[in-house]
């Protein structure tokens, strides 16, 4: 994998929209089908406590890039994608911070034949409008939990929006990845669990759910900002658990990974 910032790509002329990129990786295999070129926005409203990318919670925290660079980079890596079965992702962060930017990179990438996905909690779900999801073919929706005193303990800001968004995403058809971070002590309530996992299976565009064990490769970050980590002295999940919570998926017919 080749994990870089965006120093070097090329200057070309187009339509001047701005965004802030965090970071990129041309090799990712974990934000989506086959290979992508994975694309990290700086900026997230959501304070969630599990955070492995803290570094990006401000849109400062990247660098201005315009979307006509990010598209000409994007475009040479296109025959590479393609033949691999991937495509682009753009992540973060909160992707959906920066609308405008996402639209026209989308909408670069799909000119040059590529699947695209965003990765996103939904939480802002309301910034992506029609024309904008228009150029999404697969939506990563995080959905960190799914009953409202958790989800506001865990990220500081109201479920509702998320499930929204993905009410919306269901009436438009639009093919959903969910993914479930799970925290022994803070998401791993199995009632909570069964309701998430129904609620997905109610959608009708959950191709698949992602319980991701919780880790702590990011704790360091954390030190290096100053910001108390509080999850510090939890473990992740037993491989018990963790594969007793994607049956409880699985018993909504739901395909788990």
């Amino acid at each position: 994998m080749d994990t870089h910032v965006h120093a070097g790509l090329p200057k070309v002329d187009g339509p001047k929209v701005d965004g802030w990129v965090h970071s990129i990786e041309t090799g990712g295999t974990a934000d989506g089908p086959g290979i992508r070129y994975v694309l990290f926005l700086a900026g997230c409203p959501l304070r969630c406590q599990y955070c492995h990318n803290p570094d990006t919670r401000h849109m400062h925290d990247g660098t201005r890039t315009a979307a006509a660079e990010i598209v000409a980079e994007v475009a040479g890596y296109a025959d590479f994608l393609k033949r691999a079965r991937g495509g682009l992702t753009i992540s973060g962060g909160e992707p959906l911070v920066q609308p405008e930017f996402c639209a026209a990179v989308l909408r670069g990438a799909k000119e040059h034949g590529l699947h695209t996905a965003i990765d996103t909690s939904g939480f802002l779900g309301a910034h992506a409008d029609d024309h904008l999801l228009a150029d999404v073919d697969l939506v990563l929706l995080d959905i960190k939990a799914f009953k409202e005193s958790t989800y506001r303990a865990l990220t500081n800001v109201p479920l509702r929006p998320t499930l929204e968004f993905a009410e919306r995403l269901s009436l438009m058809g639009k093919p959903i990845w969910l993914r479930y971070v799970l925290v022994p002590g803070l998401t791993d309530d199995i009632g909570e669990i069964d309701a998430l996992a129904e609620f997905a299976a109610g959608l009708g565009v959950v191709e698949r759910v992602d319980v991701l064990p919780f880790h702590k490769l990011g704790e360091f970050k954390w030190r290096e900002l100053g910001i108390p980590y509080l999850l510090a002295t939890t473990e992740p999940p037993s491989d018990e658990l963790t594969g007793r919570v994607r049956d409880h998926f699985r018993a909504q017919g739901l395909r788990t990974a």
